[in-house]
């Protein structure tokens, strides 16, 4: 391997893997988590709920098909912090394809090293739980990297939303023809998401994620969606007292992923951070409500904690996860409010979650009538 193409990636533990640069020649650091998705790699790296973290693609190809500008981005850039994978493809064969993944990452300023042992650095990092990791093209000296290493922050504690959420609100749908009016709370919002409910007949209107409650009030919005997001929800004081005070007006409300934890705090659930969380496109959730069970598609790394869940009164649990059986959906008894932990929109990832729209929809229609 040339030293023009070397990269090294360093870990938090002081594990080291030697490998090949790809995108933009740098340095970049965050926390290091893997995703088991097989396909969708542009989703997850313009995905805002992985902003400060670096992606470790467990599928053996990345870029092979290239990336198409707008149709598969779920925001206006890429998010992650960096990439880890194991063979990186420049050449791709994709007809519909605007161009290749690393042009896209060197338009991006994004660091990223291949030709890594993923299974190994996966099974370590399922074994010591997600840490800090330093990428680097330009400094191959493992003791300088490791001095840097130590300035990125943690995870825990950290919050990113209101980093990553729209700085003016905007509006999607379209106001003549729609049947409802929903207040997006951008905490890092996905586009197929806003899509989702524009096609099911409501006007959004997306605030950024320090909006105070009378103007999101003032819009007089039918019902509220509460979205994902990346950082640690215990963080978010802000965010939980702007629940409390939307619950308090009774109209419909629908949280995923950060929004389901945000929606637990409100309620006096706590939050706790995961060894590893739950990332990619096949992970078994059964629906308590109905008996059935879906395939889901999961990004996070904090969850809610169950004993507290199952204390709260006026707290119902709806999902849990079959591998692990971390809570994954409540409803609230007294209030037309209900999340899931997952991404039901499923942008990438299987469909068995849409219907979570439609629950949704029906709570608006009924606040209406």
């Amino acid at each position: 391997m040339s030293q023009a193409k070397q990269a090294l990636l360093v870990l938090e533990d002081g594990t080291a893997y030697w490998g090949s640069h790809v995108g933009q020649k740098g340095t970049t650091g965050g926390e290091i988590c893997f995703n088991t998705g097989m396909t969708g790699y542009q989703e997850i790296y313009t995905d805002p709920s992985y902003a400060g973290q670096i992606i470790v693609n467990t599928t053996s190809h990345i870029g092979n098909y290239g990336v198409t500008l707008n149709e598969e981005e779920e925001s206006a850039s890429i998010k992650i912090s960096g990439l880890v994978c194991n063979s990186f493809s420049e050449i791709f064969s994709r007809q519909q394809a605007d161009m290749s993944l690393q042009a896209y990452f060197e338009k991006a300023n994004i660091v990223g090293i291949s030709d890594i042992d993923t299974r190994h650095l996966v099974r370590h990092i399922r074994e010591k739980g997600a840490m800090n990791a330093i990428i680097s093209s330009e400094i191959l000296d493992e003791k300088v990297l490791r001095d840097q290493l130590a300035e990125v922050p943690s995870m825990a504690g950290l919050e990113l939303s209101s980093v990553v959420s729209t700085k003016e609100p905007y509006f999607v749908g379209d106001e003549a023809t729609a049947k409802w009016r929903v207040a997006v709370l951008d905490y890092g919002v996905k586009k197929s998401i806003l899509k989702h409910l524009a096609r099911r007949g409501c006007f959004c209107k997306v605030f950024p994620a320090k909006t105070s409650t009378s103007d999101i009030l003032g819009w007089e919005p039918d019902g509220f969606f509460i979205s994902n997001g990346p950082g640690d929800p215990a963080s978010m004081d802000y965010a939980v007292q702007t629940l409390r005070d939307l619950l308090a007006t009774d109209r419909p409300l629908f949280g995923i992923c950060l929004g389901h934890q945000l929606l637990a705090l409100a309620n006096g659930i706590g939050t706790y951070k995961m060894h590893n969380g739950h990332r990619g496109l096949n992970h078994p959730v059964k629906n308590l409500i109905t008996g059935r069970s879906e395939i889901t598609s999961q990004n996070h790394g904090f969850g809610i904690i169950a004993d507290q869940v199952e204390a709260a009164e006026n707290v119902e649990i709806t999902h849990v996860n079959l591998n692990d059986n971390t809570i994954e959906g409540i409803r609230l008894k007294d209030k037309p409010a209900f999340s899931v932990q997952y991404h039901p929109e499923a942008s990438p990832g299987p469909h068995d979650s849409h219907y979570l729209f439609d629950n949704f929809v029906e709570l608006l229609r009924a606040y209406k009538q």
